[in-house]
């Protein structure tokens, strides 16, 4: 009997997985929205956290990706979040301590995170994990390669490892998806907000980072054995932004 393939990569969303700001991120979007002149509900923005923000924006309201009017609510939706929220964002019980955890396991770390970059950043302080990530990469990295670049699938490149030897962890429905897509495995929080039925699709599902911690060796960064299976190659890219 062989063991199955050893994870040798995370690649790990920042909103809703590490840090409680979902509803920070809903809040300014529709505050953002208002000062557009558009009606646009809590609720209605919550359903698609986790879209990129150019595919929201088209879906809500029909907006086209480079047109003036979804520039400048970008633009403010940014300024919003970092003046009248980001300082109240924190972590969830035991980020850093799974990171640490993953690190332990001789793995790289890869942040995938649907902010911009300036954004990003500012959510890792939050995090308190930057000393624990070997690249950042955001949703200006994945427009470098199309507009239409999936970014788990970027960030799986920069990590430069087999897809059957890498684990997604986020918080939504697009993450277990993107994750699926690139061949990853794939844990899921419930912290995000979304229940187990949007979370279908995934590996494992557990509460936060705590939960995950208090279950890691059980959890598909630690294969239970099985049969042995080839891992397939993928190309690999100059590292990101290396924290």
């Amino acid at each position: 009997m062989f063991r199955k393939q050893r994870p040798r990569a995370a690649i790990v969303d920042l909103d809703g997985t590490l840090v409680n700001s979902v509803d920070a991120h809903a809040r300014a979007w529709v505050a953002a929205f208002r000062e557009a002149g558009f009606d646009v509900s809590i609720d209605q923005v919550r359903s698609l956290l986790g879209m990129p923000a150019d595919q929201m924006l088209a879906h809500l309201l029909g907006l086209p990706r480079n047109s003036e009017d979804a520039k400048a609510i970008l633009r403010s939706r940014a300024e919003i979040f970092r003046t009248r929220f980001l300082g109240k964002i924190t972590p969830f019980v035991g980020a850093r301590a799974l990171l640490e955890r993953i690190r332990r396991q001789d793995m790289r770390v890869t942040i995938a995170a649907s902010n911009s970059e300036t954004e990003a950043s500012g959510l890792l302080v939050v995090a308190g994990v930057a000393d624990l990530v070997d690249e950042v990469v955001t949703a200006d990295d994945a427009r470098r390669f199309t507009p239409e670049a999936d970014l788990i699938q970027v960030a799986s490149r920069y990590a430069g490892s087999p897809r059957d030897a890498t684990v997604v962890l986020g918080d939504t429905p697009f993450d277990v998806e993107s994750g699926r897509r690139a061949g990853a495995s794939v844990i899921a929080f419930r912290c995000g907000g979304w229940g187990d039925a949007a979370l279908v699709g995934a590996s494992a599902i557990y509460d936060d980072p705590r939960d995950l911690l208090n279950h890691f060796g059980s959890s598909p960064f630690c294969p239970a054995p099985s049969v042995e299976y080839a891992a397939r190659p993928i190309s690999v890219l100059q590292p990101a932004r290396a924290m």
